[in-house]
């Protein structure tokens, strides 16, 4: 008899929080669920305590903890509030794995703790690799933990390699949907409104995920989350156009062979993988139908529209605390034009202003990356209110 697998949420109210709970409510003899962690919806993190009944439920918003507290104190659901508390929480001995799906650059610190603690890790959110691959991946090395992707790219790379020898790769190639503007001519994404940026043809994500598709700045850090993950050096990471989001990555092999891993467009379906520890947790949802697939299609992404995939290979060019700067200014960029405060292509003009603008660290440690990240911050928001000012 398998033993059950306690699991700890970060990020329980989004998008990946709310589709792993999903998952687990499969597979009740497999999974339970220990740790409840969220940014802000307390209504949302209440309602899932209530349902699941963990051992812990944690709020990061510090305002909202009082009305947690009343709601699960009297069924015994111990609360607690702020990032210090999230990143304690990563050391309690009741859980066994962190599905790590919290957005943006506050992953890092719970999931350095976590992997110290000797927790394994089912890695969603990817800027945690992004802002400090470097460093996480050392703390890797020196712990018991496992890292397990969710990003549906990365789980698929992840099982292509399964068997295979690295040595043997020529190259990962992560596929990419285009987003809502792959048909959409300059002069039409200029003009782009934030319902635009948030109709994304084949997924359902959260806002800011949906916004990074739109400006490919997802697949630029999805190059930098591969090359930590499995080890390739960038130049061996190639992103492709797969409108279709059947084909959700693959690798080509040094004998010209090249393995794919299709599935319908669905997260539920990484998230099992990387729950299940690399293996095939039998489902009931409805399956690929490849009769059904009238054409699979590729094409190379077009630099001059979205500029932002060039990102990738830039930061792991130049190294040290670059990705890092980039991922502080577009999360800043991607607020701002979601709050109506810029346009669509102000996002990448503002990243651009920011790289200018911070200093530049070659070996950055765990205080440096603390500290761009303020700074690189500080700097989008200037630009920011410079933007808002000039419009009146």
């Amino acid at each position: 008899m398998k033993q059950i697998k306690r699991i700890a949420i970060l990020g329980s109210t989004g998008s990946i929080g709310t589709q792993t709970l999903d998952v687990i409510s499969h597979y009740p003899d497999r999974f339970k669920v220990d740790m409840l962690i969220a940014g802000s919806k307390v209504d949302t993190l209440i309602q899932q305590a209530v349902k699941w009944r963990p051992s812990l439920a944690v709020i990061a918003d510090t305002s909202k903890y009082w009305k947690l507290k009343e709601a699960l104190e009297p069924l015994g659901v111990a609360t607690a509030c702020g990032s210090d508390a999230i990143a304690d929480a990563m050391e309690r001995d009741t859980f066994d794995c962190v599905v790590t799906a919290t957005v943006g650059y506050s992953g890092l610190a719970p999931t350095l703790r976590a992997i110290a603690a000797g927790k394994d890790i089912a890695l969603a959110n990817k800027e945690t690799l992004v802002v400090a691959g470097d460093i996480v991946t050392a703390a890797l090395r020196r712990s018991p933990s496992r890292m397990l992707p969710v990003d549906s790219e990365h789980s698929a790379i992840h099982q292509c390699l399964a068997g295979e020898r690295i040595s043997d790769v020529r190259r990962l190639i992560i596929t990419a949907s285009g987003g809502p503007f792959r048909n959409f001519t300059a002069e039409q994404i200029a003009q782009a409104t934030v319902a635009d940026a948030l109709n994304h043809p084949n997924w359902s994500m959260g806002s800011k995920i949906t916004v990074d598709s739109a400006t490919m700045m997802n697949k630029a850090f999805e190059i930098i989350e591969a090359r930590w993950l499995f080890d390739i050096p960038g130049d061996k990471i190639t992103p492709v156009v797969h409108p279709q989001s059947i084909v959700h990555s693959m690798v080509e092999f040094i004998d010209g062979s090249v393995k794919a891993q299709l599935g319908v467009p669905d997260m539920r379906l990484p998230i099992r993988y990387a729950l299940g520890d690399a293996t095939r947790l039998a489902t009931s949802d409805a399956p690929l139908t490849l009769e059904r697939c009238s054409q699979l299609t590729f094409e190379a992404p077009d630099s001059n529209r979205f500029p932002a995939i060039g990102l990738g290979h830039y930061a792991l060019d130049k190294g040290g605390n670059t990705a890092c700067v980039i991922n502080a200014a577009n999360e800043v960029a991607v607020a701002a034009f979601l709050q109506g405060h810029i346009s669509f292509t102000d996002i990448y003009r503002l990243i651009e202003d920011t790289l200018s603008g911070v200093g530049y660290i070659a070996v950055p440690d765990y205080d440096d990356y603390v500290s761009t990240n303020d700074e690189a911050r500080r700097k989008a928001n200037e630009a920011v209110a410079k933007i808002r000012g000039s419009r009146g």
